[in-house]
């Protein structure tokens, strides 16, 4: 929530336009998706990852 929430103070304290936030870089992935992918991986379930 907390990657949220900064974002939309950042964009409502300089009066972002949607184009605005369009064009920012946004990092992926984030630490809580990267985990949750290892958690996967572990029982071969990861969506990024090749499963053999």
């Amino acid at each position: 929530a907390g990657e949220l929430i900064a974002e939309a103070v950042l964009a409502m304290e300089y009066a972002a336009s949607s184009e605005d936030l369009q064009r920012t870089i946004h990092a992926h992935p984030t630490l809580a998706e990267a985990v949750h992918e290892a958690a996967l991986a572990t029982d071969k379930r990861s969506i990024d990852a090749i499963n053999r």
